[in-house]
């Protein structure tokens, strides 16, 4: 397979707007965000779930999010399966709680909000003041602005966000969380399979026939060498578009070869493999320019060093891939929202205080939008 060789590019730092100690906003805010108001968000029951259309606070960016109930499955694929890889076993039981999954994969729209800081200057232009949210998102660190065009001349308009790291992606939810006051995340490897699979046991959600992976989603031979729009394919029976095909999917999980042996028994309940290097982790769901096989709702695959090689830095950025032109994220946000310790414990860690200090080696945050 051939995959698109970017420009050399140079992507670092990461910017940081308001101040904690100044911000009379903060004064006057909560203690944390308060949840904007919208149709259908909250459920006191997993019965009362329904899909909801969420909306980026002060843009007009909206994205559908869909419930996702709570249930078992086999995950991983059997022995028997065509092009089965070992990683993809052994099959065995997962439980998995109540949550909410985003029907598409995240696109530009939604990403260049905070990537771009786009709703930052959207209010300084307009002299909009900052809305208590604003003032905890506008505390999350962002990327710089990149030097080249990201899309690598694929596209934008409705089309997956893509060439971020998993760091990167786990900061976006992290920001999108203080602007809503909704708790977003990566979904877990489990939680993807599960939603992937939809209740079905073959080798796609349509069944074992790769050939039917043409009206299903873009891949190798279909895509034309490149990623599309969003929703363009068949849903799946949940209702989840690309799922299998468009751009690869980050989830939460760090990459190990033997996790299904471990995940059994009292393990299989909401399990998950807890980052703590920067390499590697799972990226789920086939790309564009993948065969059938890899678009297989159990095949795994983990990121690696060279999806940076042409990164001339040193050291490389912790926000982009320059050799990853086929990996992007969807969103999730589980029913029972996390207390701060346990999201303390399992879905925050260490390893993100060592990127933050290597995108801003000198310690600076900028209170303005970076040039």
């Amino acid at each position: 397979m051939v995959r698109w060789q970017p420009r050399r590019v140079v992507l670092c730092g990461f910017f940081v707007a308001g101040s904690l100690i100044c911000s009379p906003a903060l004064q006057a805010a909560e203690k944390k965000p308060v949840p904007t108001e919208v149709k259908d968000a909250v459920a006191k029951t997993e019965a009362e779930m329904q899909a909801y259309t969420d909306q980026i606070p002060g843009t007009e960016v909206k994205f559908e999010m869909l419930p996702i109930k709570g249930g078992k499955f086999l995950m991983g694929s059997p022995a028997h399966e065509p092009h089965r890889n070992a990683d993809e076993g052994p099959q065995h039981e997962v439980q998995i709680s109540p949550f909410w999954m985003e029907k598409c994969e995240l696109t530009w729209d939604e990403y260049e909000v905070f990537m771009f800081v786009l709703d930052v200057q959207r209010r300084e232009f307009q002299k909009i003041p900052a809305q208590p949210n604003d003032v905890f998102a506008d505390l999350v660190a962002r990327p710089t602005k990149p030097y080249t065009d990201m899309s690598f001349g694929m596209g934008k308009r409705a089309t997956p966000a893509l060439s971020m790291t998993h760091f990167a992606a786990r900061m976006y939810c992290k920001w999108l969380s203080e602007k809503t006051g909704r708790y977003y995340r990566l979904p877990t490897e489990a939680e993807w399979e599960y939603a992937c699979r939809a209740g079905t046991t073959t080798a796609y959600y349509f069944g074992d026939d790769p050939s039917k992976l043409a009206e299903n989603g873009w891949y190798e031979k279909n895509s034309d060498e490149k990623y599309h729009k969003v929703g363009a394919k068949l849903a799946n029976p949940w209702g989840l578009h690309d799922m299998a095909g468009n751009v690869s999917e980050w989830v939460f999980d760090q990459y190990e070869a033997d996790a299904y042996q471990k995940q059994q028994g009292a393990q299989a309940i909401n399990p998950v493999v807890r980052p703590e290097k920067e390499y590697p982790h799972v990226v789920r769901g086939g790309a564009w320019d993948d065969e059938a096989a890899a678009c297989r709702s159990a095949c795994r695959r983990f990121s690696s060093p060279d999806w940076k090689d042409q990164d001339p830095q040193s050291p490389k950025s912790v926000w982009y891939l320059t050799d990853a032109q086929f990996v992007g994220f969807r969103i999730v946000r589980p029913w029972h929202e996390p207390t701060a310790e346990e999201k303390a414990q399992l879905w925050e860690y260490g390893l993100d205080k060592v990127q933050l200090k290597a995108s801003n080696p000198t310690g600076k945050t900028a209170s303005k939008s970076p040039n």
